[in-house]
């Protein structure tokens, strides 16, 4: 196998991968090889059939939900959808309670009959003011108030991230909303689905075109210098790693999964609940709550939140992010000298949701043919 054989070298098989070596086969004719040090496609949205028999998502949960409607209906030429029952609940003090917090869960919590304007003065009397909140503790005590705070989000977050909240940035909480209605859904989206038949069969046949060749268990370090295609190379594995570290390490969260098959339909009343302040583990999912599977037993994961393994959150803190410019400024280089495109979720430092990885994805494939004269 050539380097000269390929247009395009593309380090990683997940969404962003996938959906590049896709448009580049459909659109231009390219020839793609993707690599990954994994043994499959799909990245972390990788899903398998356990020896129980069920669709389980190896890497955690993958609620696939967007408001692009591009992404969607690019996707649809891959996937039939099913719809996506995404309710979660988290165990405090022995009770569980929607999440994200609403009216039903400021109910239970209070013992009290709410409506939309009690629970806006309620929140109003207990919520301590802050306009600018410069960290996680203030964003979240600004709107929800100590109580509240404490037993839903401390920790939780404490286990994590393994840093208090006063020392991550306001993001962090606030992209679990507060609600003041009676919505359970974990997640707001004009589209909440599931592929059919689970994300690995539809990355499956986004690549299955003869210009699209996958070599798993192959390492970039390994090619790094022997291989150069004829247009371009899409990176989308860490940054830092990249540049052999040669400014320090980018920190990451890492998860480690324990599971366990019960001979049951279903055993929890949702698919995810949380543990705030109950075990070592953040969170339970039970997937098939979302699959739909008709079978007799169910898979549960346990997710470990680890500082070492493989990265799964980036940390936001001002020190990260300003590691991560003095490696964007390296990558504008290699760009410069080698054509090298730097697309993805480790790549670009940042947390993002399936259908983002996706839509970056169609928006660099143009990008490279743009850089590429259109040719």
């Amino acid at each position: 196998m050539e380097s000269n054989d390929f247009d395009l070298l593309i380090v990683g098989a997940g969404p962003v991968g996938c959906t590049i070596a896709e448009r580049a086969a459909s659109v231009k004719g390219w020839n793609s090889l993707i690599i990954d040090k994994r043994d499959h496609i799909g990245g972390n949205c990788y899903d398998f059939i356990n020896s129980a028999g069920q669709l389980v998502h190896k890497y955690g949960p993958h609620y696939f939900r967007t408001n692009y409607e591009e992404v969607y209906s690019y996707l649809s030429n891959f996937t039939n959808w099913i719809p996506g029952d995404y309710k979660v609940k988290s165990l405090v003090e022995d009770k569980l309670y929607p999440i994200p917090i609403n009216l039903s869960t400021l109910e239970e919590y209070f013992n009290c009959k709410l409506n939309e304007k009690d629970a806006t003065e309620l929140l109003k009397r207990i919520s301590i003011p802050n306009k600018s909140p410069k960290n996680s503790e203030e964003f979240i005590l600004s709107i929800i108030g100590e109580n509240l705070y404490k037993d839903f989000y401390l920790g939780y977050t404490l286990k994590q991230w393994e840093i208090h909240p006063r020392k991550l940035d306001p993001s962090v909480c606030g992209r679990v909303p507060i609600r003041l209605n009676r919505d359970e859904s974990y997640v707001n989206a004009i589209h909440k689905v599931m592929p059919a038949d689970g994300f690995t069969k539809m990355f499956s046949r986004m690549i299955q075109s003869p210009r699209i060749v996958f070599e798993g268990e192959t390492n970039f370090k390994d090619v790094k210098d022997s291989f150069v295609p004829k247009i371009a190379t899409v990176y989308t594995g860490p940054i830092d790693e990249y540049f052999d570290y040669c400014l320090g390490k980018l920190p990451w969260r890492s998860l480690e999964f324990e599971w366990q098959t019960f001979e049951k339909k279903f055993v929890q009343p949702c698919v995810q609940i949380n543990y705030p302040n109950d075990h070592n583990f953040t969170r339970s999912v039970e997937i098939k709550h979302v699959t739909k599977q008709e079978i007799g037993s169910s898979t549960l994961s346990y997710e470990y939140p680890k500082s070492t393994g493989d990265p799964y959150y980036p940390i936001p803190q001002p020190s990260n992010a300003e590691l991560y410019q003095r490696y964007r400024e390296l990558a504008r280089e290699s760009y410069q000298q080698n054509k090298v495109h730097f697309i993805g979720r480790l790549a670009e430092y940042s947390y993002i949701n399936t259908d983002e990885a996706v839509k970056r994805g169609i928006e660099a494939f143009y990008e490279i043919v743009n850089s590429n004269g259109n040719n």
